[in-house]
């Protein structure tokens, strides 16, 4: 993308973006010499081909010779055991002259070796039993290949995209407050943000993605697998824009309404590799929004599988994210809290009830899992908005489970783990830990979706510290007789009375990852707006 007008919008890339091996990089790949360079590569390139081909060649010589013979020796078809060598070289001759080494293999190669393809596939299917065992990670590099998959936007609409990111999700009031110190006073009213709070790099990038894509594609008909990120207000905007979400029904995705030629967004949380497949068989084009934070995950449950190990993954079973991930692993069992991966520990260590294990996570765990089979060998992975402090935690344990129970010499063999942790998540969680530790503060307000994870772990926080905190998931849960309709840290949707006391108060505020400053705004405006009205009241009175 243009990065440097998304720097001006609040947008941050990877930490990876930021090499000076890069930018040094860049330069060279510019300079004369460098050109000059990749000519001669390219020459040396064209000159190697029939060497190549020669090598091919002569290798699939072999390799049909020795099947030949193989088969000869094979006792239940007796009528090649008895195959001449005339027999052998018929057979050998049936192989299409462009592929065997014969005269006409030489003018083939004078003209850049312009094997038939097609040819050389239909042989290797009849003489070669092809392996049906293609890695999870590789499917999802074959759909990624094709020209209906999209995962780096529309560069012609993106300056609109960017406008309308700014005019909708930015606010003054913000930039403000972080010129003041993270501070705004208003009357007796004391906000005080976190450092670090709101839009986080890959959530702002699917939804401009998601903005720039239904620009291109003008008319057509887009759809979306599932909520672009965990924010009703953006939700909402996405459907206002024309886009169809994918209805859900009984808990399962009904993509019967997408036809070929329609354009289908993944969130950023991503798909399923299910999902993709079933897209691309359709004949749709696909926008790939997936934070690449999530990518990262996937690239180590597949590292898991390599190894022959079972993916723990700290998360949700039921959230998007943790789906798409589980779907890129063979075998693999979900663990929402430290509870419930102790009981596997245990499991592991002591063994136990089989069947109760089995219910206990029957809806977290991949098909045919066996509890006695495939916790031997474990790689950790989470979902990125987990609680980072829990995730390293869960580690911990588990590697001093392995290493407990097959010896400090054999833990690599049983166990493997990854720093697959969000910085955006991190850098949240850090600002209002610190924010929490200002004890003249009376309540936080949070802003984020009631479905947001990473948003209800900023819940917890001061929580734990004794500070009430207000999960809010837009602003009209302030309501003007000085009530607010809010979500605790179980789950509950409960209306608290008299939120604001008389007199002067001080409110922390923060906001999950899939939150706009705009929307952080309006909350606060709100707030300023009731304590104007107890004012007004008190005055009355």
């Amino acid at each position: 993308g243009n990065n440097n007008t998304s720097f001006q919008h609040g947008i941050r890339p990877p930490p990876a973006l930021h090499s000076e091996t890069l930018h040094r990089g860049a330069v060279m790949l510019r300079s004369a010499n460098y050109d000059s360079f990749m000519m001669g590569v390219n020459q040396r390139r064209k000159q190697s081909y029939p060497v190549v081909c020669l090598y091919a060649t002569v290798a699939l010589f072999g390799l049909l010779v020795v099947l030949a013979l193989r088969m000869g020796d094979t006792s239940s078809e007796p009528q090649m055991a008895q195959m001449s060598r005339q027999d052998l070289m018929a057979t050998l001759r049936s192989v299409p002259a462009t592929v065997r080494f014969s005269p006409g293999f030489t003018s083939s190669m004078k003209k850049g070796c312009d094997t038939s393809s097609s040819s050389l596939h239909a042989t290797r299917q009849r003489l070669v039993p092809r392996s049906t065992e293609v890695s999870k990670r590789e499917q999802l590099k074959q759909i990624k290949r094709q020209d209906t998959f999209n995962r780096m936007g529309f560069k012609e609409t993106r300056p609109i995209a960017e406008k309308e990111m700014f005019d909708e999700f930015q606010s003054d009031v913000i930039k403000d407050m972080r010129d003041n110190l993270y501070t705004m006073e208003k009357g007796d009213i004391t906000f005080r943000l976190a450092q670090d709070f709101g839009f986080c790099w890959g959530v702002e990038r699917a939804v401009q993605m998601a903005i720039e894509a239904k620009l291109h594609y003008g008319d057509k008909t887009i759809h979306i697998t599932n909520e672009i990120i965990h924010n009703p207000g953006v939700n909402d905007k996405m459907a206002n824009m024309g886009i169809k979400f994918i209805p859900v029904e009984d808990g399962v995705k009904n993509f019967d309404q997408v036809e070929k030629d329609d354009v289908v967004i993944l969130p950023a949380f991503g798909a399923t590799l299910e999902e993709m497949q079933l897209l691309t068989e359709r004949g749709v084009q696909i926008v790939d929004t997936t934070c690449p934070w999530v990518s990262k995950v996937w690239n180590s449950v597949d590292a898991h599988t390599k190894g022959g190990m079972t993916s723990i993954i700290h998360g949700t079973w039921s959230h998007e994210e943790t789906i798409a991930t589980a779907s890129f692993a063979e075998d693999y069992i979900i663990v929402k809290t430290m509870q419930e991966a102790e009981y596997v520990a245990n499991y592991i260590l002591n063994g136990g009830d089989k069947a109760e294990f089995m219910e206990k996570f029957k809806n977290a765990m991949s098909k045919g899992f066996d509890p006695d089979v495939h916790l031997k060998k474990l790689g950790l992975a989470n979902q990125t908005t987990m609680y980072k402090k829990e995730t390293r935690a869960i580690g911990q344990m588990l590697q001093k489970t392995m290493m407990q129970k097959y010896g400090p010499e054999e833990l690599n063999k049983h166990y493997m783990e990854f720093d697959t942790i969000c910085d955006a998540t991190q850098e949240r969680q850090d600002a209002i830990h610190e924010l929490a530790e200002d004890k003249t503060i009376d309540f936080f307000l949070i802003v984020g979706g009631w479905d947001s994870s990473n948003t209800r772990h900023l819940v917890e926080i001061p929580e734990h510290q004794g500070i009430p905190a207000y999960h809010i998931d837009r602003a009209e849960r302030l309501r003007p007789d000085n009530s607010i309709e809010y979500r605790t840290i179980d789950g509950e949707i409960k209306v608290l009375k008299n939120l604001l006391p008389e007199g002067k108060v001080r409110i922390g505020v923060t906001s999950g990852a899939s939150t706009p400053d705009a929307y952080v705004a309006d909350a606060m405006n709100r707030i300023v707006l009731m304590k104007s009205s107890i004012a007004n009241t008190e005055s009355t009175a």
